[in-house]
């Protein structure tokens, strides 16, 4: 990654005001211990003002920049990753107070690791985030093949309208806890269980 592919960022606010209210952000959920491991505020239950937008990118490879700055700070990445929204195919950093636009390429999470775990007796497939998230495969959230800069990737639904992307290594070890077989058409199909539901994905 070099500067110039920053330079379409959008010159909507000074770069000092843009870091002051990402610390900002940052200070408020330490404060309300928000972003402690696996917890998401009730985001649905706030209702705050939209304060235009921050020179925040997440990238399609997982990377989040600001001000054409590759954010380091793994605990930093997990605090935001707690608050993100998507409204109206809009994605934003959300508190009780504001609503700041931020871009995203594709999606926002992304998957790491993907496990099989007991529950009830049932084997169920449990997913885990680069950001500490934690899902168990079910109808609420699917995993699903959509097109993405020309070739299909692989998405589990997560929350509020957003998806994760899941990431190769972590695709090839879920096609190894599946069955692949050819379908009629000449393609791949993978079908996955967990618990009751059977997923049917052309890869």
């Amino acid at each position: 990654m070099n500067n110039h592919e920053n330079s379409s960022y959008p010159a909507k606010k000074p770069a000092q005001a843009d870091n002051k209210n990402l610390m900002a952000i940052a200070q408020y959920l330490k404060d309300g211990q928000f972003g402690h491991k696996k917890s998401i505020p009730p985001l649905e239950q706030w209702h705050p003002k939209h304060c235009g937008a921050m020179d925040l990118k997440v990238k399609a490879n997982g990377e989040w920049w600001h001000e054409g700055q590759l954010i380091k700070r793994q605990a930093l990445i997990n605090l935001f990753s707690t608050v993100l929204w998507k409204e109206d195919g809009k994605f934003y950093l959300k508190t009780p107070v504001e609503q700041i636009e931020i871009e995203v390429e594709d999606e926002p999470l992304f998957i790491q690791q993907v496990d099989q775990v007991e529950i009830d007796g049932q084997t169920y497939l449990q997913l885990t985030s680069t950001t500490d998230d934690v899902i168990i495969v079910d109808d609420a959230h699917q995993i699903f093949m959509r097109e993405y800069a020309d070739e299909m990737r692989p998405y589990v639904h997560m929350r509020f309208g957003m998806n994760a992307l899941i990431q190769r290594a972590a695709f090839l070890h879920l096609v190894s806890m599946g069955e692949l077989y050819e379908n009629d058409q000449g393609g791949t199909q993978l079908t996955l269980k967990s618990g009751n539901l059977l997923l049917q994905l052309g890869t």
